[in-house]
C-alpha cells in the first residue's frame, strides 16, 4: 500500500492518511473483509507515528468504512455506506431549504441568513479556559448525571442573571435546558395535546411551526407589528378561537429585529389575563441587550409568562445550554419530562457555562459583542437603504433585519447571491403556512464581508428576466 504524504502540506497527516485510505476502498483497491496493515506495520511503512495510524483507523471505523475485530486488527466493513451516499445532501426541496443554514455550507459560501454571529466573535480563548478548569475540577462534573433542575451551581448564577434584568423569582422556578429549542419542545409536550390551539407570531421563528406540526397543534398567526404583535388582531383570535398559549420574542424579535413597546406589552397582560391564555415568552437574544428593553416576565403579577433563553447565540450553539422559567409546579413537570425523555441534560457544559458566569468571562465577553453588533446594524441599515431595499423597520439591537428589495422575487435574489457566493433563506420558511413572501432575515454581522457587499451591488441594478 503506497499512500502519498506532503509533510510541507497545511492538511494533517491524520487526514492525509485518512482520505488516501478512503480513496483506496472505494475505488475497489480495498475490498470488503480485506484486512489492512497493522497499525505498528503502517507507521514504519510510512514514517509516521502510530498514534497518527490509530487515528485515522478510528476515523474510518467512525464512517462505516473499516471495522476493528479484537486481537486481530482492522478490516473493510463488508456493509459499508459509500462516502456518496453519506455526502449526499438530502434531496427534499422543503427539508433543504428549511435547514440549509445548518448543513456545512462549502468554506467560500456566506451565510447571510443565518441565525448567529461569526465565530471570530465568540470568547473562543474564554470558553477554552473554562473547560480547562472544569476538566481540573471534581471528576463528577466529568462522569456523573445532572440533577434534574439542572446544575445548582448554574442556577444560582442565573438566578443573579435573572434578578439584574428584573425578573424576580426563586431558584425552585429554574429549568435548565439543552437550549432553547428543547425548552420549547417540553413546554408543548406538557401543557399541549393535538387538536390545541396555539397563537404564534408572523413572521416568526420557524423551528416553533416545525415543532407544533410535529405535535398536531393547530397554529392561529398574528401579525408582528414594528411595536409587537397586532393587538387587533390579537384580541379577535382570543375572542374566538379561545387558544391555550401565546409564543412571543419581546426584544430583538426573530426574523424582523422589532421590539415590544411598554404599551403593547401591558395590553397583551391585560388580555392574557381576560382570556386566560398562558404566554411563552421566548427571550433567546436576551443578552444583546444594549440599553431599556421590555420584557413580559419583569411586568407579570399573575405568572402567566413562561420564560425561556438560552447562551447558544452569544456563547455557543455546541454546549447546548438553555433555561426557563416558571411557576413551582409547572418545573417540576417539565423536570420529570426532561428526565424520562432524555436523564437530564449535560453536566459537563452547564458547569461550563456556570465557571464563566462566576468567573466574569461571559459577561466581559457579552460587553464586546454588543457594541461591535451595534455598529455593524448601523452600518447594515445605511448600506441596505443605499441599494434600495425597504426594512420592515430599524432594529435597536439584536442582529436580524428583515428586508426586501422592490422589484426583485427572491428566485432572482437567489440567483446573484449564489453567483456572490452568498447563501439566503426564503422568507417563506418563517410563515407558519410557508406561504410566499418577498422579504428576507439578514443577519447584520455578516453584511460587511465582501461576498455581501457585492451581492448588495446587484440588487441595485434592474432585476433580470429569466
Amino acid at each position: 500500500m503506497n499512500l502519498t504524504l506532503d509533510r510541507q502540506s497545511s492538511t494533517p497527516l491524520v487526514q492525509q492518511v485518512t482520505d488516501q485510505l478512503q480513496g483506496w476502498i472505494e475505488q475497489q483497491r480495498l475490498r470488503p473483509g480485506s484486512r489492512l496493515p497493522s497499525i505498528r506495520q503502517l507507521a514504519r511503512e510510512q514514517g509516521i507515528s502510530q498514534s497518527c495510524v490509530i487515528e485515522a483507523y478510528d476515523r474510518l471505523v467512525a464512517m462505516g468504512l473499516l471495522e476493528a475485530r479484537h486481537g486481530a486488527g482492522f478490516f473493510v466493513a463488508e456493509q459499508r455506506l459509500s462516502a456518496a451516499l453519506v455526502d449526499q445532501p438530502f434531496r427534499d426541496e422543503t427539508f433543504a431549504n428549511r435547514w440549509q443554514q445548518f448543513s456545512d455550507a462549502p468554506v467560500d459560501l456566506l451565510n447571510l441568513c443565518c441565525g448567529w454571529v461569526p465565530s471570530s466573535w465568540r470568547a473562543t480563548e474564554a470558553i477554552a479556559q473554562a473547560v480547562r478548569h472544569v476538566s481540573r475540577g471534581p471528576v463528577e462534573d466529568l462522569l456523573d448525571y445532572c440533577p434534574p433542575l439542572g446544575l445548582a451551581s448554574l442556577r444560582a448564577q442565573l438566578h443573579k442573571v435573572l434578578g439584574q434584568i428584573g425578573i424576580q423569582v426563586s431558584p425552585q422556578q429554574i429549568l435548565t435546558t439543552q437550549g432553547a429549542s428543547h425548552a420549547l419542545d417540553l413546554l408543548v409536550r406538557t401543557l399541549l395535546k393535538p387538536g390545541d390551539k396555539v397563537v404564534v407570531e408572523s413572521p416568526g421563528y420557524y423551528n416553533l411551526y416545525n415543532l407544533l406540526r410535529q405535535h398536531q397543534i393547530e397554529m392561529l398567526q398574528v401579525p408582528r407589528t414594528a411595536a409587537g404583535p397586532d393587538l387587533q388582531v390579537l384580541e379577535d383570535l382570543l375572542k374566538r378561537h379561545r387558544p391555550r398559549c401565546l409564543y412571543i420574542n419581546s426584544p430583538y424579535h426573530n426574523p424582523t429585529g422589532s421590539s415590544l413597546t411598554p404599551k403593547v406589552a401591558y395590553r397583551l397582560l391585560e388580555l392574557a389575563r381576560e382570556h386566560d391564555v398562558q404566554i411563552i415568552e421566548d427571550d433567546i437574544y436576551a443578552d444583546f441587550q444594549d440599553g431599556a428593553v421590555t420584557r413580559l416576565a419583569t411586568l407579570d403579577a399573575e405568572q402567566r409568562v413562561i420564560y425561556l433563553a438560552s447562551f447558544s447565540k452569544t456563547l455557543s450553539s455546541s454546549l447546548r445550554v438553555g433555561y426557563l422559567v416558571a411557576e413551582p409546579a409547572l418545573v417540576a413537570r417539565l423536570a420529570e419530562l426532561k428526565m424520562v425523555a432524555g436523564l437530564g441534560t449535560c453536566r459537563f457544559s452547564e458547569q461550563v457555562v456556570a465557571q464563566m458566569l462566576a468567573s466574569g468571562s461571559y459577561r466581559k465577553s457579552v460587553a464586546r459583542l454588543r457594541p461591535r453588533l451595534a455598529q455593524h446594524m448601523a452600518k447594515a441599515l445605511g448600506q441596505l437603504e443605499a441599494s434600495g431595499w425597504q426594512v420592515f423597520t430599524e432594529p435597536y439591537g439584536g442582529m436580524f433585519v428583515w428586508a426586501r428589495c422592490p422589484g426583485w422575487d427572491f428566485a432572482a435574489l437567489n440567483r446573484e447571491a449564489l453567483a456572490c457566493s452568498v447563501l439566503l433563506a426564503p422568507g417563506s420558511a418563517f410563515d407558519p403556512q410557508g406561504a410566499a413572501s418577498d422579504w428576507l432575515r439578514i443577519n447584520v454581522a455578516y453584511v460587511q464581508d465582501q461576498r455581501a457587499q457585492a451581492f448588495l451591488q446587484r440588487t441595485e441594478r434592474p432585476q433580470r428576466q429569466s
